[in-house]
């Protein structure tokens, strides 16, 4: 069994697949082809944006957009404590200063009354100025959005939307990737929209940001690729991973939305009594990155994977780790949270195989052989 069955995508749209690289191989137009602005237009029309610009990898695109308002020493930006490494990576590579935040317990995104704490508290001590909130939208659920915003307006903060694992997700119809004033996401070959490699888009509404944008992927570039009037860095998004990625769009839209929904909606009816499922908030949509489950506090994690990797069942543990415990924060970060809810979700996480192209079988395979490891005396 496959955590993400890639292969089994890659057959149903292979012919499309085929064809595109086909073109980009026969035209040599392997850098900046025309596949690559189709692909940007047609991301932006899916997302809600006026503006998409596509770079090398999502850590560039959260990069980019620090760089675009100018983040460096003596800033503030408050990151989610149980998040991927790159989302903090980002603020100290730029200069900054991690201020790491405590989850909500049930939705595993950023907690919006540890997020307001911290930032009074950055005030009260006044020697960084807050200047940023990096929102991600984990498993595929976008962050609390208008709870977000209503915090940023009050303390003039910006929001960058780390939408990595969150493209396709929406709250009341609007896409993940438009809450931002800048959002970004990636395109790692296991991310809910994925290309054959390394990938990332930003996204913004912005015309002056916009134009930055395409300067800075691309060495500061000005009039020309010889002319450079500023400063900036070499992340362009391949052509071929472009015409790929725009066959893989079209399947994304058409149903694997719709069908990966479907395998979540069955996991939770048949485990809602024996772990604790997934919890989306009235009114969002969860494009399913992962499916995490929280494992009951007397069970051995490993030992339980070690037994389903013996049923051939792939797991993986997101984040078995917080931010604010890697080395590579330990000179540079503050913390003004006891960090209670990731510390205990950090225990307790497991992720379960799920992709749009599992069968109801393949489920009800999964959650059976989880069930008879957690629940050994019962019988079903």
């Amino acid at each position: 069994m496959e955590f993400r069955d890639l292969k089994k995508q890659y057959e149903m749209i292979e012919d499309e697949i085929r064809e595109g690289m086909k073109t980009v191989i026969r035209d040599c137009n392997f850098i900046s082809g025309r596949q690559v602005d189709v692909l940007e237009g047609k991301l932006a029309e899916y997302v809600g944006a006026k503006h998409c610009i596509t770079c090398a990898n999502g850590t560039d695109a959260l990069s980019l957009a620090l760089m675009a308002w100018k983040i460096g020493e003596g800033d503030a930006v408050f990151v989610p404590d149980f998040t991927f490494f790159s989302s903090g990576e980002v603020v100290s590579y730029a200069g900054a200063t991690p201020v790491f935040v405590d989850i909500d317990k049930d939705t595993f995104n950023i907690s919006v009354h540890s997020l307001e704490n911290a930032i009074q508290c950055v005030i009260e001590e006044g020697y960084l100025t807050p200047k940023v909130i990096i929102a991600v939208d984990l498993f595929g659920q976008p962050a609390d959005y208008p709870s977000i915003r209503k915090i940023a307006e009050k303390y003039n903060l910006m929001i960058l939307e780390d939408g990595a694992q969150g493209f396709g997700g929406e709250i009341e119809g609007q896409k993940a990737c438009s809450f931002g004033n800048i959002s970004t996401t990636s395109f790692f070959p296991a991310k809910p929209l994925g290309c054959y490699g390394d990938g990332g888009a930003i996204f913004t509404d912005n015309d002056d940001i916009e134009k930055y944008l395409r300067s800075i992927r691309i060495h500061g570039k000005g009039s020309c690729k010889y002319d450079n009037i500023r400063i900036g860095m070499n992340s362009r998004l391949d052509t071929l991973q472009a015409a790929i990625l725009l066959p893989k769009l079209k399947a994304f839209e058409k149903y694997e939305l719709e069908k990966i929904n479907q395998a979540a909606a069955q996991y939770t009816e048949i485990l809602k009594d024996v772990v604790k499922t997934p919890f989306i908030k009235e009114g969002f949509y969860s494009s399913w990155a992962q499916y995490s489950v929280l494992l009951p506090e007397n069970i051995q994690r490993e030992e339980l994977q070690q037994n389903l990797k013996r049923d051939d069942i792939p797991t993986m543990v997101y984040y078995p780790k917080p931010m604010h415990e890697q080395k590579a924060f330990l000179d540079n970060y503050l913390v003004f949270d006891e960090l209670s809810n990731t510390k205990e979700i950090c225990r307790r996480i497991l992720s379960l195989p799920i992709h749009p192209y599992m069968e109801r079988e393949d489920v009800e395979y999964v959650a059976e052989c989880l069930k008879k490891y957690l629940c050994p005396d019962t019988l079903y």
